[in-house]
């Protein structure tokens, strides 16, 4: 889809379908009651018959409204107006887009974005609507025999507003539009990596993927193999890997967006993304249940977020600079796999105990987290569907965020708020750490099913004391299961959110990031 931004007035429109909302009971935004002033209350008429009430989720296509320039008028439900809120707009959006795809409409004018939101701007509205937009029209289908013809026939999308002034309100909300198609087109990318079969998602495939956006969008790609990993000590990240087939890989990107042709010491030091790559994990020695252990393939999402992430960020050509770093193997069992009783060194120095070799997610960090020190990182965060425990404490709403920083925790939270991809905090107390006490190494790598989720980031924690960090736990938000079973693209929005507003904070007045 194409999307541009204009201003104008809906009964001048001339298009395959003008979209207008209607609030709860049956009452006309003015986008609408433009359209039924022209039409001679030819809307206000079909309300009064009973067709529509404007609840929440409702929609109604209207075909040869009099006196008008388009085909099709659809009318969307928005609620209650007291109670419209940023997520009331954003369903407001999905039920559009739903019954746009419904219809042949090839293009379509929407007068939702001039709905006020409450602590929105246009520019916020503007991007959500873009995002939700591409959402609404993404498919898997790569790995289908035959494609089913369901492929939306919208290509052309305008976002209009009645009175949107030409200086400083158009320009933000222009650079709102490109910020929210390169958040999209990093979800996609996240989503599409996280759908594809583990015998094609496999850590050589990903590692693969990284050099594939390197060249394309000419950062540095580093790929660490086994033998790499051996000489820095990694043990943790190779006791993972020592059940499969599969070779286990570091990948390492670079984008140095704030350099601008100088040496990257001269400018700033980066934020480093660490993402969990397991490909696919059958639990190890400590084998899962077999129901649904086919949704272990998404437990690479984190990875996959951190490539989505970069690749919006490079679109945007934000003037920051990031590292992402992607641990990524198979958890196999296997005659050589690890058991329970393991004892690993990690490149830390620090040894391990290996209690349950489903714990694995934090045993790759742990390497990773360690490994990036060496860019002397301004921040680090990992993201890693980690933890059972996060889905029970928090369901498939908010991902789990914990970090000893509070100045950065809140700043990933107002982040998260901003992206509408939610997080909610969780206490990392020193308490916790007794949970990982071990007779026979340093720690052990579970803590009991007391506080899993947060035992597990006391355990990153242990590696993370030379910068400053937090952990985002998106077990329960980075795919969903059933009959919509497929990856989210979250923490993508989230991530570029965070990075951003770390963009804004760099830049001198006058000269804000695209």
């Amino acid at each position: 889809m194409k999307f541009s931004i204009k201003s104008g007035n809906p009964e001048k429109q001339r298009s395959a379908c003008i979209v207008v909302g209607v609030f709860e009971p049956r009452k006309l935004t003015k986008a609408a009651e433009a359209i039924d002033r022209i039409a001679d209350g030819y809307i206000k008429g079909i309300l009064r018959s009973g067709d529509m009430e404007g609840k929440a989720g409702s929609a109604l296509v209207l075909h040869g409204v009099p006196n008008t320039l388009c085909e099709r008028v659809l009318l969307v439900g928005l609620g209650k107006e007291q109670e419209f809120s940023d997520k009331t707009y954003r369903d407001a959006v999905r039920t559009t887009f739903k019954t746009l795809h419904e219809t042949g409409a090839t293009d379509a004018t929407l007068f939702l974005t001039e709905v006020d939101v409450k602590n929105r701007d246009t520019a916020w509205k503007v991007s959500q609507t873009a995002i939700v937009a591409m959402e609404s029209a993404y498919r898997f289908d790569r790995l289908k025999s035959k494609v089913e013809d369901n492929k939306p026939h919208l290509r052309k999308v305008t976002l209009a507003t009645m009175n949107m002034s030409p200086g400083a309100e158009l320009t933000a909300s222009e650079e709102a539009l490109q910020q929210g198609l390169a958040i999209a087109d990093g979800m996609n990318l996240a989503k599409d990596l996280g759908n594809l079969a583990p015998n094609i998602c496999t850590p050589t495939y990903l590692a693969e993927q990284a050099s594939d956006i390197a060249r394309t969008h000419k950062l540095k790609a580093t790929i660490l193999e086994q033998k790499d990993m051996e000489k820095l000590g990694m043990g943790a990240l190779l006791a993972v890997a020592r059940g499969s087939r599969q070779p286990a890989k570091l990948i390492v990107l670079e984008y140095w967006g704030q350099a601008k042709g100088e040496k990257k010491e001269k400018k700033g030091k980066p934020v480093v993304l660490v993402g969990k790559g397991v490909t696919f994990d059958t639990g190890g020695i400590s084998l899962k249940p077999a129901a649904e252990m086919d949704e272990m393939k998404y437990d690479m999402c984190g990875a996959a977020s951190v490539l989505g992430t970069i690749t919006a960020v490079v679109k945007m050509g934000l003037p920051i600079n990031l590292i992402g770093i992607i641990p990524t193997t198979e958890n196999m069992p296997g005659g050589n796999a690890t058991k329970p009783g393991d004892v690993v060194t990690s490149m830390s120095g620090q040894t391990i105990e290996i209690l349950n070799t489903d714990a694995e997610g934090r045993l790759i960090l742990c390497d990773a987290l360690a490994y990036a020190e060496r860019y002397e990182p301004e921040t680090v965060i990992d993201i890693a569907t980690l933890t059972g425990a996060c889905v029970i404490a928090l369901g498939h709403v908010a991902s789990g965020l914990l970090s000893p920083d509070e100045e950065l925790a809140e700043e990933l939270l107002d982040a998260s708020t901003r992206a509408a991809d939610r997080a909610w905090r969780l206490p990392l107390w020193d308490e916790y750490q007794e949970q990982l006490k071990s007779n026979f190494a340093d720690m052990g790598n579970i803590g009991g099913r007391a506080a899993g989720t947060i035992t597990a980031a006391c355990f990153l924690s242990r590696f993370t004391k030379k910068y400053r960090w937090a952990h985002l736990d998106v077990a329960g938000t980075a795919w969903k299961s059933g009959k919509e079973k497929g990856a989210t693209g979250r923490p993508v929005p989230l991530l570029t959110q965070f990075l951003i507003g770390r963009a804004r904070k760099k830049t001198p007045p006058g000269n804000k990031p695209a």
